[in-house]
């Protein structure tokens, strides 16, 4: 085990890495953040910002020296860069899983392969690909960059293969994803740990909304049945397994056809919609990831209120500072601001989780507080 006094190193210094960087310094150990951006939320907190690219090899080199285990907060960090550091330390999540959950190819290959449910899907390298991929997917259908996509970037719906084959030109060609457009009943995720022993403790399972592709809610319990919300919790367990995964894993998942499951996608890290846990859970999932990657105990992931998390975009401020008076007026509000310093439309600046008696009167109070956080009017 990584004990208390340890030094944890960190690809990636924004908004999850600076909630991560907290957590482990507030249970007594010191972390390293590697990042290029000078202005890096996770580098404001870290004992030690190094300021270098996820390819700098001399950086690299001293990140593995000073510190006992290397994590990362984005899936973006280059696999290999992963695996040149395992060769010298402890590096969770394991490199092959991150391969996989960073390529959009590879992941829907891996569902298929191990009999995930999955929308019918055809992988698109080569514009000529395209016609025989529409042919095998049908439509309506989106067309995903296999790479480098997050928060409704790099995808298009597309309902005709004319429309793919200019949603492909102007992403430039790059390799795609064509995926069968599901008629969403509801969408879930799971956030879930699993050990190096391959202990598994997942979160509840969160009911989203999301708002031109980017995630504005997440309510615990869902709304839907039990039996619903625990078969998501076994598919993301599943999943974890079949990764041989180890840390904090999210996985979005959509429901329907009459209540049927399908894996979307999985993030190899904390989660946009596990944030609820920092205020509702025994065990947040910034502690349960520190756990995992030191080798400790796993927390409880036990829920103590019903809670709704909403997103805090950078279109609040357009019309100056939001009123945080009418937001902290709710006892149950909980405010958590990410340190960035330039708001702009669609920038995740924070996060609100409010704790209430019923997760639906939770929602609704987040959707006011939103509201009231612009309304300029005293």
């Amino acid at each position: 085990m990584i004990l208390p006094g340890a030094t944890i190193g960190l690809l990636g210094g924004g908004q999850l890495g600076r909630m991560f960087t907290a957590r482990a310094r507030t249970m007594g150990y010191r972390v390293w953040v590697l990042d290029p951006d000078p202005e890096s939320p996770a580098g404001h907190l870290a004992d030690r910002h190094l300021q270098a690219g996820y390819e700098d090899v001399e950086a690299l080199a001293e990140l593995a020296a000073g510190c006992a285990v290397i994590t990362t907060e984005f899936e973006n960090v280059p696999a290999a860069t992963l695996t040149r550091l395992q060769a010298d330390r402890r590096v969770y999540p394991p490199p092959a899983a991150v391969a996989i959950a960073q390529d959009r190819i590879l992941e829907k290959q891996f569902l298929a392969a191990h009999d995930f449910p999955t929308t019918t899907f055809s992988a698109v390298v080569t514009e000529s690909e395209l016609e025989g991929a529409w042919l095998a997917v049908g439509g309506p259908a989106l067309l995903k960059t296999s790479r480098l996509g997050y928060d409704g970037k790099g995808q298009a719906g597309v309902s005709s293969l004319a429309e793919a084959r200019a949603a492909f030109a102007r992403f430039g060609g790059v390799p795609c994803v064509l995926e069968r457009r599901l008629e969403l009943e509801t969408e879930l995720s799971v956030v879930l740990a699993r050990s190096e022993q391959g202990t598994v403790m997942a979160f509840p399972t969160g009911e989203n909304r999301h708002v031109d592709g980017i995630l504005e809610t997440t309510m615990v319990p869902a709304m839907v049945s039990p039996a619903l919300a625990a078969e998501a919790q076994r598919l993301a367990g599943d999943l974890a397994t079949a990764l041989e995964y180890v840390g904090v894993l999210g996985v979005e998942l959509f429901v329907a056809n009459g209540g049927r499951l399908y894996i979307n996608e999985m993030a190899p890290r904390p989660h946009n919609s596990g944030h609820f846990t920092q205020d509702a859970c025994v065990t947040c999932q910034f502690e349960q990831q520190l756990r995992a990657i030191c080798g400790l105990p796993l927390g409880s992931p036990e829920l103590l209120s019903p809670v709704a998390m909403i997103n805090l975009l950078g279109d609040l401020w357009a019309e100056g500072e939001p009123r945080w008076d009418h937001l902290l007026r709710d006892p149950g509000a909980k405010l958590h601001l990410y340190g960035k310093l330039e708001p702009r439309p669609g920038r995740k600046m924070g996060h609100v989780n409010i704790l209430a008696p019923t997760a639906a009167r939770a929602r609704e109070r987040a959707w006011e507080a939103r509201r009231l956080l612009t309304d300029h009017r005293g």
